[in-house]
């Protein structure tokens, strides 16, 4: 493999010279520049971007924790993070974490002793002081999805404006009988739904109708498990809805083991719509955010807190609206 030394041999010149040159640190004349990349390219000279990185105090690498990617929102963050991160030259590490603060905690803390300028999480909201450790200690970091810290910044949608015009449309529809699907209300995503949910029913004079389960949120099992219960204890429920469309797809399994149609027999909605929900059999009503959009910008932040590094940093809170997109489930 060719080196410095070797590039510099071939173009007749220094090494310090060849180091400026393609650094472009200091003037470098055109002529030697031109004899430089010629070397360069006769002999595939490929450089050290790790001790590089190491030199510059930058890996040019951003971590990105999730809590899973299969069939989720998180699949199209990840895709918008991907895309900035390449366009501003960064690389990107994934860490899935099945929401485990425990998993979580392992990947933070490698990630930190690792090669990473920054990290982009959606976390659990159970390693809140890690986190500022891990900020203090000059690595950027970006919530997205979930804002747990307030004193980190993030990108996130209105969840509890989401949740309450979901009430308002089917209310406006004629039903009574609105049962919800959320998750666990120590994350902040889906306490705010809850609170769109409650401000809506109460307004409308209904009751709340909710459910949870102890199994794995994001799942179809959940899905399923929570609808089964509110269809055993809810007779005359006439709509669902659920913090996010894979839980949907198994509320729509339920109601069709039971030969209740959809949406005659009962509406359904999500509060947090993928691109999966308009493939279905049965399409599904959503609450759409802009996914690639907001991983796209919190890749841009973490990458400008990182070029940036050294000044006072202004804490940013991006909040994305939702927008209700009617399909066959309503």
């Amino acid at each position: 493999m060719a080196t410095l030394k070797d590039v510099a041999k071939l173009a007749n010149c220094d090494v310090s010279t060849v180091s400026r040159a393609l650094n472009n640190t200091s003037y470098v004349h055109p002529d030697t520049k031109a004899r430089i990349l010629a070397a360069v390219k006769e002999l595939s000279y490929k450089p050290n971007v790790l001790a590089q990185g190491l030199r510059q105090g930058k890996r040019h690498t951003i971590g990105v924790v999730v809590p899973r990617l299969s069939m989720t929102i998180f699949a199209e963050i990840l895709q918008g993070i991907e895309e900035q991160a390449r366009y501003l030259g960064y690389s990107i590490l994934i860490c899935n974490t099945e929401d485990d603060p425990e998993t979580e905690r392992e990947c933070l803390n490698r990630l930190r002793n690792g090669f990473v300028d920054g990290i982009i999480i959606a976390g659990t909201g159970k390693c809140g002081r890690l986190l500022r450790d891990i900020q203090v200690s000059g690595i950027a970091v970006i919530q997205i999805i979930r804002k747990q810290e307030k004193n980190i910044s993030s990108v996130v949608a209105d969840y509890e404006a989401g949740a309450y015009e979901a009430v308002q449309y089917l209310a406006d529809k004629g039903c009574r009988e609105i049962g919800f699907i959320n998750g666990p209300m120590s994350l902040a995503t889906y306490h705010d739904r809850y609170q769109g949910y409650r401000k809506a029913i109460h307004e409308k004079g209904l009751k709340e109708i909710c459910s949870e389960s102890m199994i794995p949120t994001n799942t179809f099992e959940y899905g399923l498990q929570c609808a089964e219960e509110l269809l055993d204890s809810n007779f005359a429920l006439d709509a669902m809805i659920v913090a996010v469309d894979i839980q949907g797809i198994g509320a729509i399994r339920a109601l069709k083991e039971r030969g209740l149609l959809i949406p005659d027999d009962m509406k359904l909605v999500s509060l947090t719509g993928h691109s999966i929900g308009g493939m279905l059999e049965t399409t599904m009503t959503s609450m759409e955010i802009p996914a690639h959009e907001m991983g796209r910008k919190a890749a841009g932040m973490v990458v400008e807190a990182v070029e940036t590094k050294g000044r006072p940093q202004d804490i940013s809170h991006l909040v994305f609206d939702p927008v209700l997109i009617e399909r066959e489930s309503s």
